[in-house]
């Protein structure tokens, strides 16, 4: 029996070699010869697929369930084919883009949208910790085996400093810092990690194939042998398709393990960010499933081995690979295999912490740190150093977390139950991913929807009962269904004989998963940036080689500023190096002081974006240039190459029959824009004159405050003026902005059903302290209740508010609000006593800049833009809005149509009658 020494210094040995080979691999690839851009190497290292759960799982899986433990590797076996149309559009799209991990793909596909990447992170942290947990589970299990020559015995309650793998943990956590976390670009190439899991590949496979060839011809004397024992003791419906091995189950669990060889994060990680040739591609289609087929050779006899030696005693049958050389005495054999084990549960460790050390910091840490403007500025030129601590941080508490739950969680359940479980999870991504690369209509909300979902039934049915077995919950959840639903209650099977616990839950929280994803993409609009992704992702092809022509950007970027940008993450002389790349690759030159044009801008976030992750860069972009939304039409028309030209051509030819109505309504407008020129010199007048009394009296206080010894109270108060006329000059300047944006067709409205009467109430009961102040009394009468429309909640009470401020300005005694119903529209009404608009003047009462007509003498009251703004706010809402004089009241009138069906209609009485 081996000594523990001996087994201790092993295992630390095995580790050294690691770092050894890792070392030495990018000592290599800095001199520019690189081992790890190899087929064979990149084959190699996709096996990281086998984990401890296979090296032990299988087996124990193989002994309680037969042949049924192949569709975990059927599956990725009979999908490799299809590797060069879906993989390979993803590693392009991803090369191209820039794209680090599954949160960042998900989030960047989706218009780079920074809840969805942090929401897709959560939930892989959720998912893979738990998997990450066995691993640790089974060095300590066997490690126990090893040293004490018996059955494994969970040191679950060993104290965390005298638990082994705890300092195993420590060792993993440091290696991967080292080799996995030291450059700030996440998408940068790990020569040394991918090494390491190459090697661990090879190493686990031949130890698997040593200690099966042991267990078939020495214990005992080949195939035949070991079915007849088998046989014998009644154990031939483990090697026989019947009882629970159904098609069903047999379908279900292939197609989980389809969509886990895509998309658990270390195959991520190690199949698209590490990848450097897609063509590597062509030898992994068939030298994977080739491994695959190797290490899973002697599973069958391992396990039939292992129930007909420990008949009848307790040893688990995860363990079998380990307990069966040292029931016959082969210590050394048993260590070979020990350290086999230890690689399968290393190399996963290794890269799923890398993968998930990226989406947290990524996706969840640097969003938050980027959008307070305190830390950009305090630590702008120390970016690039901070992430990579970040990510070093994450790494060791990944890890630590992990260890955690396998103490509390992992140590009462099987290495395959576990990982059955984080298979389900992960595979809650497919719908987002799947439908992101092949259907342009996928929207970010449809996205979003369907993960969540997905994710808690997944929780529910599959992660609480587990949580519940280790005595963190109540049994009684296990009673009910979720939202008191039988069918969703953990564990069970709606009287389908054919269908485990595992595939129960994959098949509500997936089939919940796909029908909201596609329902809501098609009810909902795209975004004009979401519009842009998906055409670029789903045509990746066609634009991989113009990709920054092709993705629409409008604004103004200061070239300097953008450099500086690059410098915080990048360092000087790498961002020297990446413009020469650019300008080199585009042709251009760039002009020292100049201004970016939007090629360069989209290939600097994309820069970024290899770095932070897309939706960060795009926040960092967006910090430092002047950027203006982008119309849907623009999108088209940029990207009319695609296949939506055919559908342009159909509208361009209806537009061309507009343009000859548009000739004769162009001659009528030439007379208001004569008028709205002299209107526009007026304005000027006007704002230049509102912009001058608060710019004097903020210079005046400030150079008070500058000079003055005041006392606080006075310092105060200055301040309180200097802040109130700086927010006068806001609202001034926001006005102009909004008018712009509406004139400019830019301007986009967030429509939501919404309670109309609601809206109404809200908006006259922040003027009610105003007609109180002034005096005015206030007739309300609404002749409807519940009625739901869909509109802009925020811009319909800001039309309700510039009415009847105007009306408190002008009105003598009364203001008056009428809201009724006719025909199908709604009508509102806003009347005061005032003098009224002059009859000439009424034309042009809601045109922009009349506020200031005739009143360059006198300072106006507001800028002029109030009524200018609600017409464009009520034409949006496809309404009308006039002025007129009803018995000796001016009356403000618009109308907004009805959408829906009104379901009640009561008479709302006036207040004051």
């Amino acid at each position: 029996m081996l000594s523990n020494g001996v087994i201790i210094a092993f295992t630390f040995g095995y580790l050294a070699l690691l770092f050894a080979i890792a070392f030495f691999s990018e000592k290599s690839a800095r001199k520019g010869r690189s081992y790890a851009s190899n087929p064979y190497v990149y084959a190699l290292s996709l096996a990281v697929y086998c984990t401890a759960w296979t090296y032990y799982g299988s087996v124990g899986r193989a002994a309680t369930n037969g042949l049924e433990f192949l569709t975990i590797y059927l599956g990725p076996s009979l999908v490799a084919p299809l590797w060069w149309l879906v993989m390979r559009k993803i590693i392009r799209i991803s090369k191209v883009q820039r794209i680090s991990s599954i949160a960042d793909f998900i989030s960047s596909r989706y218009g780079k949208n920074i809840t969805l990447g942090g929401v897709v992170t959560v939930f892989c942290l959720l998912g893979i910790l738990p998997y990450t947990s066995i691993q640790i589970k089974a060095i300590a299990s066997t490690f126990d085996i090893l040293q004490y020559a018996e059955a494994a015995q969970p040191l679950v309650q060993v104290p965390f400093y005298q638990d082994t793998a705890f300092f195993l943990s420590l060792g993993l956590a440091l290696f991967t810092v080292l080799f996995g976390a030291r450059d700030a670009e996440a998408t940068a190439q790990h020569e040394g990690m991918v090494m390491a899991v190459a090697f661990e590949s090879v190493f686990k496979l031949v130890a698997f194939l040593v200690v099966g060839v042991f267990v078939t011809y020495f214990v005992f004397e080949g195939f035949t042998d070991i079915f007849l024992q088998a046989e014998l003791r009644g154990l031939d419906h483990l090697f026989l398709l019947q009882g629970e091995n159904n098609a069903s189950e047999w379908f279900w669990m292939s197609a989980l393990s389809m969509m886990a060889i895509f998309f658990l994060p270390r195959q991520f990680q190690l199949t698209v960010v590490e990848n450097t040739d897609e063509k590597h591609l062509d030898k992994a289609m068939w030298l994977f499933p080739m491994y695959l087929l190797l290490i899973n050779i002697f599973v069958l006899p391992i396990a039939l081995g292992g129930l007909v030696h420990f008949q009848g005693s307790t040893v688990d049958a995860d363990t079998f690979v380990l307990a069966l050389p040292i029931a016959y005495g082969q210590d050394w054999l048993a260590l070979l295999v020990y350290l086999g084990g230890f690689s399968a549960a290393t190399s996963m460790i290794i890269v799923s912490t890398i993968a998930l050390s990226n989406m947290v910091s990524n996706n969840l840490v640097i969003p938050v740190l980027l959008v307070n403007n305190t830390f950009k500025n305090k630590f702008q030129h120390e970016l690039g150093s901070i992430v990579i601590w970040i990510r070093r941080a994450s790494i060791f508490l990944i890890i630590m977390m992990a260890y955690v739950y396998y103490k509390q969680v992992s140590a009462h359940f099987s290495l395959v139950s576990i990982g059955l479980i984080s298979f389900v999870a992960i595979a809650q991504f497919s719908p987002s991913i799947l439908g992101g690369i092949f259907w342009k209509k996928g929207s970010k909300l449809g996205a979003l929807t369907g993960i969540v979902a997905g994710f808690f039934i997944w929780f529910y049915t599959l992660v609480i009962p587990t949580i519940v077995t280790a005595g963190w919950l109540p049994s009684t959840l296990m009673s009910i269904g979720l939202f008191g639903i039988v069918a969703l209650r953990p564990y069970n099977l709606l009287g389908m004989q054919d269908m485990s616990y595992v595939t129960h839950g994959l098949f509500f929280s997936l089939s919940l998963n796909l029908f909201l994803y596609v329902l809501i993409s098609m009810l909902t609009d795209q975004t004009s940036k979401e519009h842009n992704q998906a055409i670029v992702f789903v045509d990746i092809f066609k634009y991989s080689t113009i990709l920054d022509r092709s993705i629409i950007w409008k604004g103004k970027a200061y070239l300097p500023d953008l450099k500086a940008l690059l410098n915080n993450f990048l360092g000087e002389q790498k961002t020297a190096e990446v413009m020469e790349a650019y300008t080199l690759q585009m042709g251009k030159t760039l002009e020292t002081n100049g201004y970016a044009d939007p090629e360069l801008v989209n290939y600097s976030e994309r820069i970024l974006s290899g770095i932070i992750g897309a939706a960060s860069a795009r926040i960092m972009v967006e910090s430092v240039v002047k950027e203006e939304e982008i119309s849907m039409e623009e999108v088209l028309g940029i990207l009319k190459e695609t296949q939506e030209l055919k559908t342009l051509n159909l509208q361009l030819k209806h537009k061309s029959k507009e343009l000859k109505k548009a000739s004769e309504k162009l001659r009528k407008m030439n007379e208001t824009l004569r008028l709205n020129d002299v209107l526009k010199d007026e304005f000027i007048s006007t704002v230049t004159h509102e912009m001058k009394t608060p710019i004097t009296s903020i210079r005046a206080f400030s150079e008070i405050l500058l000079d003055e010894d005041l006392p606080e109270v006075e310092r105060k108060r200055f301040l309180d003026i200097i802040i109130q006329e700086t927010s006068r000059m806001s609202r001034l300047i926001e006005q102009v902005l909004d008018l712009e944006r509406f004139d400019s067709g830019r301007q986009e409205l967030n429509l939501e059903k919404t309670d109309l009467r609601i809206v109404i109430l809200q908006a006259t009961e922040s003027m009610l302290q105003v007609f109180k102040e002034k005096g005015l009394t206030f007739d309300m009468y609404l002749d409807f209740e519940g009625l739901e429309l869909t509109i802009d909640e925020d811009r319909i009470k800001q039309v309700i508010l510039n009415l009847l401020s105007n009306a408190s300005k002008f009105a003598k005694s009364k203001v008056k609000f009428h809201g009724i119903i006719q025909s199908n529209e709604v009508i509102i009404q806003i009347k005061d006593d005032g003098r009224g608009v002059p009859e000439e003047e009424v034309p042009y009462i809601f045109e922009k800049f009349f506020q200031a007509k005739n009143q360059t003498s006198k300072k106006p009251v507001g800028s002029g833009l109030g009524l200018a703004i609600s017409k464009k706010i009520i034409e949006y809402h496809g309404g009308k809005i006039g002025i007129s004089r009803e018995d000796g009241l001016t009356c403000f009138t618009f109308s907004l149509p009805l959408q829906e069906k009104i379901n009640k209609r009561i008479p709302y009485p006036k207040d004051n009658e």
